[in-house]
């Protein structure tokens, strides 16, 4: 099937216009210009990007990967596929042990089915200072015993952990989880600076959503942030809704650690794409009121009800260089910075890629989305809109 579009980003080039062959859910080509047959679908003014990778998020549609049940999980990944996410890693919050195990098993079966691309264990080896929409009581230590078992139990689909690296045993935990082939990432985490340090040297590549649930910058002692940002080898979490972030942080942390080292990402939960109300999170009761979710009777952030092309749509407004500048960027950090900090697939469109995509109007809204070559919102005429990628 070959598609031709006003304007397609790859990843690494901007095509104006620009032509995407796709055949058994495989990229065969892309290129600018004339097309090099008569195209089957003429996709008109839109603007293709890769499909989006979000490697953090807990749920959406009123369902939580934690009840880890097939029916909840898909209900969930309905949702953000229809917004384009078309690589998901299922994130779990703190739990006891009994129930990791099960929850990991379950998720492992959905991973191995294809529903979801992998698992990523937000705790249970957090700070019970830091620990945001986690349940303290059930916080501790890393146990080499207990990684085991939900290493074994896992089957090769947990994807990453994150890790406070103050607690104790958390270098040996995490040099484990490397060995095994999982990314380690360090948040939810009071540590100083230089257990920061040893942490990456130890093998942590990733910082969990910086800044939120993460001991702040001091002059006299930098923590976990400035350790995490001036580190090469480190890929950034940030959510980029509107709420957990402002634009001037963003921007900072752009110009700090480079565009190539930040994942955006959702962290979103089960209120994604409903009404605000009463929700869970785990075992917490979460209180979504004007959109943002928020721990039962405080005001500690649980999560985001946000979905990848906003967090996509906030990096665009906000980026603080011209349009084509900042939509380039965003799609390297939604897509191709996300894949490669956790060893998935690229990503990108590009010659033998996995044919996944999303068509944006005019006003960055999904106007179709496309997962290994099948549609996943078929394009609508009538809703696409003339974008100008220089004037917006």
């Amino acid at each position: 099937m070959l598609l031709t579009a006003d304007t397609l980003l790859t990843g690494r080039e901007l095509l104006r216009p620009g032509w995407i062959d796709v055949e058994d859910g495989v990229v065969l080509g892309v290129g600018d210009g004339a097309a090099p047959r008569p195209a089957d679908v003429d996709l008109g003014a839109v603007t293709v990007v890769p499909g989006f990778v979000d490697t953090h998020l807990h749920g959406g549609g009123g369902a939580n990967f934690t009840a880890a049940v097939s029916s909840e999980t898909a209900t969930a990944v309905e949702l953000h596929r229809r917004h384009g996410s078309t690589t998901l890693i299922a994130s779990l919050v703190t739990a006891g042990a009994d129930e990791l195990l099960r929850q990991v098993g379950e998720l492992a079966n959905d991973v191995r089915s294809g529903l979801i691309d992998g698992i990523h264990l937000e705790g249970p080896w957090l700070s019970t200072k830091r620990c945001g929409a986690h349940q303290p009581s059930l916080m501790r230590d890393p146990d080499p015993a207990e990684i085991g078992r939900v290493l074994d139990v896992g089957g090769g689909t947990i994807r990453m952990v994150t890790i406070a690296p103050e607690r104790t045993g958390a270098q040996a935990a995490i040099r484990q989880f490397v060995e095994a082939g999982v990314v380690v990432a360090v948040g939810h985490t009071e540590a100083t600076y230089e257990q920061t340090r040893a942490a990456i040297a130890a093998g942590a590549t990733v910082g969990t959503h910086l800044f939120n649930a993460m001991r702040p910058i001091d002059r006299r002692e930098p923590g976990p942030i400035i350790a995490l940002l001036e580190d090469p080898r480190v890929t950034v979490e940030l959510i980029t809704d509107g709420v957990h972030l402002d634009p001037a942080i963003y921007r900072h942390v752009m110009q700090s650690a480079g565009t190539d080292r930040v994942s955006l990402v959702t962290d979103a939960m089960a209120a994604t794409g409903m009404a605000d109300g009463r929700y869970q999170l785990g075992p917490l009761a979460v209180d979504v009121v004007d959109g943002v979710a928020r721990v039962a009777g405080t005001d500690t952030i649980a999560g985001s009800t946000a979905t990848m092309d906003r967090v996509f749509r906030f990096a665009v407004e906000h980026g603080g260089m011209s349009r084509a500048e900042a939509m380039e960027l965003a799609v390297r950090q939604a897509s191709l910075n996300p894949a490669r900090a956790l060893g998935l697939p690229s990503g990108g469109l590009a010659q033998g890629a996995t044919a996944d995509a999303v068509l944006l109007d005019s006003r960055l809204m999904v106007a179709g989305v496309m997962r290994r070559g099948s549609w996943v919102v078929e394009p609508d005429a009538e809703n696409v809109r003339g974008y100008d990628l220089d004037r917006g």
